[in-house]
């Protein structure tokens, strides 16, 4: 967190690494405004934790889920390694649009990204620095979240166009 809010002051200083104009100028598909991204950004900043949803069938999803969010969760992720992942939180998306922040994780590859968004994602989270799908989402203006074990991973994932990195032990 501590990376993305100096990464934050810096960005407003010199200009931002994102590709806003570049990707707007195209007209890439999935596009997100600059707005919902800090919109995305600042609620990760205030909040800082995130409930991390797998379970193994798929009729467990929601009642987990929802448990999470009873219990004070304001930002959510589901796993793709859920069962009928994607369903469930879109399914989640509707109910709580904003009052819950909702994203996805687990996602490998751009395709992944993609559904996600589709379905109503509004971050990604990879369980690794995977490059595509970082610079994928940062050209859309989508934040995207990697895991990240060592400083020059997650270095490499911001300037990749990563904000934030999730860091693992």
């Amino acid at each position: 967190m501590a990376l993305r809010l100096a990464a934050s002051t810096v960005a407003k200083k010199a200009g931002s690494p994102r590709l806003f104009s570049a990707a707007a100028a195209g007209g890439l598909d999935r596009m997100r405004s600059s707005e919902d991204f800090e919109r995305v950004l600042d609620k990760f900043a205030e909040i800082r934790a995130c409930a991390v949803l797998r379970t193994a069938t798929s009729e467990a999803c929601p009642k987990a889920m929802q448990a999470s969010i009873d219990g004070g969760f304001k930002i959510c992720e589901f796993t793709l390694t859920t069962p009928d992942a994607l369903q469930h939180m879109a399914d989640f998306r509707a109910k709580y649009d904003g009052e819950v922040m909702i994203g996805c994780g687990t996602i490998l590859n751009t395709q992944d990204a993609e559904k996600v968004i589709d379905a109503g994602g509004e971050f990604i989270i990879t369980p690794v620095m995977l490059p595509d799908v970082i610079e994928w989402c940062a050209a859309r203006n989508i934040v995207c979240i990697p895991g990240c074990q060592t400083p020059t991973e997650m270095v490499n994932a911001y300037r990749a166009g990563a904000p934030l990195q999730k860091l693992f032990p």
